[in-house]
């Protein structure tokens, strides 16, 4: 394949996985929709996306270990809360009218940003709240249906995951981001590419670049968070909401 190409991929990788490092999700609003132009039917982008996004994981990680930020417990809590919701959420994507799900996910994210900007001391600081057993339970069915939501649509629901930590456990957005990079990023993302490579199609020949330029941008993006703080997550937070839901919205 022409080199430029590749790079055209690098290139759109690495800025889609930055921003999505910064804000804690939304890698698809770039990436999944360039797949889509450069020419993949939607089942064969979704599961190349999945894929090397799990790069994206990978390059956040080896920043976040500096910052020895991540609690082993909480992390094995988020894992086996969502874990299944994401192999259910993967095995039901080609089931779900995809359509009506992308207007309601849609909708559903621009309100998660419109929340944060008119909540403004929101993830500034960290509180941990709600580390009993009503709290993990309700936190962990919400954790299961996010799950499904990461398996089973294109793009949003690592913002989910990354304020429903903020707003029900009280961590700070520096912290909700890593946990959501490494534990979503990682083994959701992993596992949900793993279901969607079974049931259908990846295109190999494009991994590379995109799995490069997903390394690349977690690592750089993990980097400017931990450096610039929660003000700035914040506000790309807040920014990167609106416009992937807008994206899912407009056809």
């Amino acid at each position: 394949m022409d080199p430029l190409f590749h790079l055209l991929l690098f290139i759109i990788a690495t800025v889609a996985n930055l921003l999505s490092a910064v804000a804690g999700g939304g890698a698809g609003l770039l990436q999944l929709p360039a797949l889509i132009l450069l020419g993949l039917p939607f089942p064969v982008a979704l599961a190349t996306h999945k894929v090397a996004t799990v790069a994206l994981g990978l390059g956040a990680s080896l920043r976040h270990a500096r910052e020895r930020t991540l609690e082993l417990r909480f992390s094995l809590y988020i894992l086996l809360a969502g874990l299944p919701g994401v192999i259910a959420g993967a095995s039901l994507v080609l089931a779900i009218p995809e359509r009506l799900a992308e207007i309601a996910l849609g909708t559903l994210i621009i309100g998660l940003g419109l929340h944060s900007r008119f909540s403004p001391g929101l993830g500034l600081e960290h509180r941990p709240q709600r580390r009993d057993i009503r709290g993990y339970l309700v936190g962990g069915l919400v954790l299961t249906g996010l799950g499904v939501i990461n398996g089973s649509l294109t793009a949003g629901s690592g913002l989910f995951v990354t304020l429903w930590l903020v707003r029900w456990f009280g961590l700070d957005y520096t912290r909700a981001v890593a946990y959501t990079l490494v534990l979503v990023g990682v083994f959701w993302n992993g596992s949900g590419a793993l279901v969607l490579g079974l049931l259908g199609d990846i295109e190999w020949r494009w991994l590379p670049a995109l799995i490069a330029g997903s390394l690349v941008g977690g690592y750089l993006g993990a980097h400017l968070a931990i450096v610039r703080g929660n003000n700035l997550i914040k506000a790309i937070f807040e920014i990167v909401t609106v416009l992937v839901g807008l994206s899912l919205l407009v056809p």
